[in-house]
């Protein structure tokens, strides 16, 4: 990637902007970074990324003289490209990337990207672990919680880089080709950002946009979107069911994951041989499988990692037994298709928290999914009394408003008897009152514990 001299703009001073920037400064390039938050302290920023003499910060308002001669944006997923920046951006006919299509063109070795509404961290931190357990050189990153970015300088040929991309990060790629792509789910999310289901699954799609023949797209065959999308993708396909029988690909038969290549069936392994819970997680392992497979890995080996590998925190995580009631942090899942997931895997009446962000989604489906296991349902956040009205509809037990984290935990505790579990899985984001899922489902944990 040759941009030494050239003046780069980067939008959204986040981890992701940081990053980038610092990647275009140990290139050689002039960058602005510019972030709308004017409350932001420029000089610790430009302390923080050194190269003070081609680095420029701008905050607030971003005057159009400093977008002359400005080669390249590369733009924060927060920024949507119906923004008035992007906007600004596209009538100046400055060229706008994503910071996976920046760290693509400055990293080497092979590329494997998952995508995906649902299961795209836990098929990404899996699959991170079949490739570091059977080679030295494993990056994993993007929408992970490690940028690209960070990393892409320290790939070599022989490196593997494992990515979680985002739809939000997908709309703005350009020459981002991984060798092996998957697509796990397409399901009803960011329709705020994308409007339409078809624009949605048109983004995600885009992940394939540049594999040829000589790659692989994982596919997931209940997911008639993806189906109908394998008809015209230009990779080779390997599909992966939890219903049926494959000709060629991954399946779930009873209890037992197979896998058919080239001819040859193979079993995988039981799913009492894995640390995961339900169905979606079985996927998400034959997604994990097909993309190592399709890097060469043995599947002795990859049986081996599937075997060792943990939960990722915030998805399904057991946290404590507490007077006979489990307690789980199901944090991450953030729409309701992910919900649905989750409460589907408890095998107690459950005492189920939700609520958030509103997304613009509908609940009629994730609370009819949750009629036969919720018996006391708490929730809080923006959306409460949205989803509220739609539990009265469908004759909810027992539904309950709270104002905190603090509040439904409490609650929770109190209408909790020995044998029932107690979920958090809210079906929205967190931005109303945390700053990402993450920290939600931490405090969680935090006042699950000290219970």
């Amino acid at each position: 990637m040759n941009i030494e001299g050239r003046k780069m703009l980067v939008a959204g001073a986040g981890v992701s902007g940081k990053n980038a920037c610092r990647l275009l400064l140990a290139n050689g390039a002039r960058v602005i970074l510019y972030d709308g938050n004017a409350s932001l302290d420029g000089e610790a920023l430009r302390q923080e990324l050194g190269s003070p003499q081609r680095l420029t910060v701008a905050l607030g308002e971003l005057r159009p003289e400093l977008l002359e001669g400005v080669e390249h944006c590369v733009i924060s997923p927060g920024i949507p490209l119906d923004s008035p920046l992007a906007q600004q951006l596209q009538q100046k006919g400055i060229p706008v990337w994503s910071e996976v299509e920046l760290a693509y063109r400055a990293a080497r070795g092979r590329l494997a990207a998952i995508t995906g509404t649902n299961g795209k961290t836990t098929t990404t931190a899996l699959t991170g672990k079949i490739c570091a357990d059977y080679q030295p050189s494993v990056f994993v990153v993007g929408n992970i919680g490690n940028a690209y970015t960070r990393e892409a300088l320290k790939t070599t040929p022989e490196s593997i880089t494992v990515a979680e991309v985002s739809s939000f990060q997908l709309e703005t790629i350009d020459t981002f080709h991984p060798q092996v792509s998957a697509i796990l789910n397409i399901t009803p999310d960011h329709l705020n950002r994308h409007k339409t289901m078809g624009n949605y699954a048109r983004v995600k799609e885009r992940i394939a946009e540049n594999q040829g023949p000589e790659d692989v797209c994982v596919l997931n065959y209940e997911d008639h979107r993806l189906r109908d999308f394998a008809r015209k993708a230009k990779p080779r396909v390997l599909f992966f069911s939890s219903r049926q029988e494959l000709p060629e690909g991954a399946w779930l038969d009873g209890e037992e994951l197979f896998l058919r290549l080239d001819g040859k069936t193979e079993r995988i392994c039981g799913i009492h041989e894995m640390n995961l819970l339900g169905v979606h997680n079985y996927e998400n392992v034959m997604a994990a499988v097909l993309v190592g497979v399709s890097l060469g890995i043995p599947l002795a080996s990859i049986r081996k990692s599937i075997g060792e590998f943990q939960a990722v925190e915030h998805r399904i995580e057991f946290v404590e037994e507490k007077n006979g009631v489990a307690y789980y942090n199901d944090s991450k899942g953030t729409n309701t298709d992910a919900a649905i997931q989750a409460i589907r895997a408890m095998v107690r009446p459950t005492i189920l928290i939700g609520g958030g962000y509103d997304k613009g989604a509908e609940y009629d489906q994730w609370i009819q999914e949750a009629l036969p296991h919720t018996r006391h349902l708490i929730l809080l956040g923006v959306t409460a009394e949205k989803i509220g009205k739609t539990a009265e509809k469908y004759g909810i037990p027992k539904i309950s408003y709270v104002k905190s984290m603090e509040e439904a935990v409490r609650l929770a505790a109190e209408s909790a008897e020995p044998g029932d579990a107690v979920l958090l899985s809210p079906a929205c984001a967190s931005w109303d009152m945390f700053p990402n899922y993450e920290v939600r489902g931490k405090i969680f944990k935090e006042l699950v514990r000290a219970l």
